[in-house]
């Protein structure tokens, strides 16, 4: 017997499937909205989105990723480098397109290594990415010694990528986010390319079987998943108005926790840009909420692998 109500039966696949993540956000914003005072205050919002794009941003390229049954640990180190080798360059009085080319240079050749060694060389995407993710460590404390650097004063667009406002309320990194939402979801969800990345993920043989470039599709899931990763790097350093060569540590797992809670299947086949920003706006908030109601840091890991872990055992038996 179906149990599905009359309204929620009229509403697209897609959007129903979506149901079950939007009660848990709007249960989160409930619970913390009693819990913590002005927790629901639009300010509190506003800051809440501002500070979690960088995470929604990498979770985009985590699910190109894990949509084809991969994962990329290389993420936060890369957002580390992107950053630092962006204000290394401005400082060292570049120009700031050719900086900011030389931070997607950058990540697109760790992308295309990615691709290559996983595709082609038939590396387990854990090593490869976790090699990466040690190599983009080193390298970002090898520029200035391993020392904070700040963007320089006079580059205030780049700033703004961060920390500016449209029309003094909108953060300019969630319009950001927002426009690679967009993106990333048209194309997964109305082109060829993403019909393909579905293939590969229920069964990369059938999807070679029926003609897919299964090769060229992973190489360019690796690729599109180091890009987003340079914009969420980008977007980071102007928050942190510089570059930290130790910042962004755990990215990856916040990256890897949004796309999961957001309804994407470690195992491939299965995910959406949808579930997936709906995934990062619940991790934000439970970041800014346990914090604000001043739960101890170790807790708080506890709290964020258990939501992992019920996820991860809600899709199993989904699959079962």
């Amino acid at each position: 017997m179906n149990a599905t109500h009359p309204l929620l039966s009229r509403l697209p696949g897609g959007l129903r499937a979506q149901i079950p993540i939007l009660s848990a956000m709007v249960g989160l914003l409930l619970l913390f909205g009693i819990w913590v005072p002005n927790f629901l205050a639009p300010e509190n919002l506003i800051d809440i989105a501002q500070q979690n794009c960088v995470y929604a941003i990498l979770a985009f390229g985590m699910t190109l990723v894990i949509l084809i049954g991969g994962i990329d640990l290389s993420v936060g180190a890369l957002v580390a480098l992107v950053g630092t080798v962006t204000t290394f360059t401005l400082v060292q009085g570049w120009a700031a397109p050719l900086a900011l080319l030389s931070g997607f240079l950058v990540a697109a050749s760790f992308g295309l290594f990615h691709g290559l060694a996983i595709a082609k060389g038939r590396m387990p995407a854990f090593i490869a990415t976790l090699a990466s993710m040690m190599v983009a460590r080193g390298l970002a404390f090898g520029f200035n010694s391993g020392r904070p650097m700040s963007l320089p004063d006079e580059q205030t667009a780049i700033l703004a990528l961060g920390n500016g406002r449209v029309a003094g309320f909108l953060p300019i990194p969630v319009i950001i986010m927002l426009a690679l939402y967009g993106i990333m979801a048209a194309l997964l969800h109305f082109t060829v390319f993403g019909r393909h990345l579905y293939a590969i993920g229920n069964s990369r043989a059938a999807a070679e079987f029926s003609g897919v470039r299964v090769q060229r599709r992973e190489i360019a899931s690796y690729l599109g998943a180091a890009i987003l990763t340079a914009f969420a790097g980008l977007v980071h350093a102007s928050q942190l108005y510089g570059a930290e060569p130790a910042s962004g540590q755990g990215f990856e797992l916040n990256a890897i926790a949004a796309a999961v809670v957001g309804g994407a299947s470690l195992k491939g086949g299965r995910g959406s840009m949808t579930g997936t920003l709906f995934g990062a706006i619940i991790i934000g908030i439970l970041d800014k909420g346990l914090n604000q109601a001043h739960v101890h840091f170790s807790l708080q890991y506890i709290i964020k692998g258990s939501v992992i872990l019920a996820s991860v055992w809600l899709d199993t038996r989904r699959r079962d």
